[in-house]
């Protein structure tokens, strides 16, 4: 892109996606790391943000689905990638052949996956998730022995290759939750018992952001960093992006739309759940749910504009909202921030969590496809 947008766009610094991965492979200097590139890189980006991660010593990239991993291949993406989310039907010989590592939580799974390197005439490699505790995807204790037996005598005749052994964490983001040690405890058992009956992975992991973070007895052989790559706390109870040494990439900005007076008494977005008490300067911003503006932060949401934090105005529309300037002077085509860095007095994706009552994780994930990134250090 040769211009910069001027209705909404997403700047995306590829150096702070490179210093978060420098800053997390430092606080598991004995782990390989993946980066997770799911969603879209939570919104920055997959591809720039796959290739910066790399650059950086990231030796493995994991994505949630298939498609999201063939998409990266498609691209020229090289080195590992580990796709988990599989349903049955799935493109699992384009997996096969394309170099992917699958994951399997199940018989089903890993029937595909025989399947899949039969019909390709290659070896298939997967990596086996034990569902310690988080009650999602994996394989319960319960079936962890056969799927596990089922698993070497695919690898015996010679259909698959078993190259990890994983898990997730339920509670990493609540430091001293009970759930942690009982979750490493049974991984650890599931673990040993692959061992036993002679699984030889590559890596072990358990580890996501948070564990990432504050928990090296989770390191094992590799961490799988999502969210904190992108210089985002992943949790409110972990400290701030700067605290954990972790700068963010993505800065939200927009071009004002319109300024105008109006006077007291003014009812402002639908509903007119805000109403001016004096009379004063509007700005609207041209960005709205369509765009991942959530409705849930009408009224709250925090903008910097014209070197203050304003406040939504009123409701967030779909394609719009408005911010009161306290009559303060401003021009169309000033620049709103609507998050960015801390560090730069702007707000953050953390405080728009906290104004709409979700998580960081769902606003920056929730950008939408037709907000242009811009992306800085590539």
């Amino acid at each position: 892109m040769n211009e910069t947008p001027t209705r909404v766009y997403a700047e995306i610094d590829l150096d702070a996606v490179r210093e978060n991965v420098r800053a997390l492979r430092e606080r598991a200097p004995r782990a390989e790391l993946m980066a997770v590139v799911k969603a879209d890189a939570y919104g920055h980006g997959a591809l720039a943000c796959a290739k910066a991660a790399q650059e950086a010593g990231a030796t493995w990239l994991g994505t949630a689905t298939p498609d999201e991993a063939l998409a990266l291949r498609a691209a020229g993406v090289e080195g590992r990638i580990l796709c988990w989310l599989w349903t049955p039907g799935g493109p699992w010989q384009e997996a096969v052949e394309a170099d992917l590592d699958v994951s399997v939580s199940g018989l089903w799974a890993l029937d595909e996956a025989r399947k899949a390197a039969g019909a390709a005439g290659r070896t298939a490699r997967i990596q086996l998730k034990a569902d310690t505790g988080l009650g999602r995807n994996g394989c319960q204790p319960a079936d962890w022995e056969a799927l596990v037996a089922a698993a070497v005598a695919a690898q015996a005749e010679g259909t698959v290759r078993v190259t990890g052994v994983w898990s997730h964490f339920a509670c990493a983001d609540e430091p001293g939750h009970p759930s942690i040690q009982l979750q490493l405890a049974a991984f650890r058992d599931m673990l040993a018992h692959a061992e036993k009956e002679g699984i030889e992975p590559e890596v072990r992991h358990m580890a996501n952001s948070p564990a990432t973070l504050t928990l090296p007895e989770s390191h094992f052989d590799l961490v799988r960093p999502g969210l904190a790559l992108y210089g985002v706390s992943p949790a409110p109870e972990l400290g701030t992006a700067a605290e954990l040494g972790l700068r963010p990439a993505m800065t939200l900005k927009a071009s004002l739309a319109l300024v105008k007076t109006v006077p007291a008494g003014h009812g402002v977005s639908y509903g007119h759940h805000y109403v001016t008490d004096a009379e004063t300067t509007l700005a609207l911003i041209p960005a709205g749910y369509a765009d991942g503006i959530p409705r849930h932060a009408s009224g709250r949401g925090p903008v910097l504009v014209g070197g203050k934090v304003r406040r939504v105005a009123g409701r967030v529309a779909m394609d719009q909202f408005v911010v009161d300037l306290d009559g303060d002077h401003a021009r169309v085509g000033d620049e709103a921030v609507i998050f960015g860095d801390a560090e730069r007095g702007e707000p953050t994706a953390e405080d728009w969590a906290r104004a709409a009552d979700t998580i960081a994780y769902e606003i920056v994930t929730r950008i939408g496809g037709r907000v242009p990134r811009v992306y800085l250090g590539g």
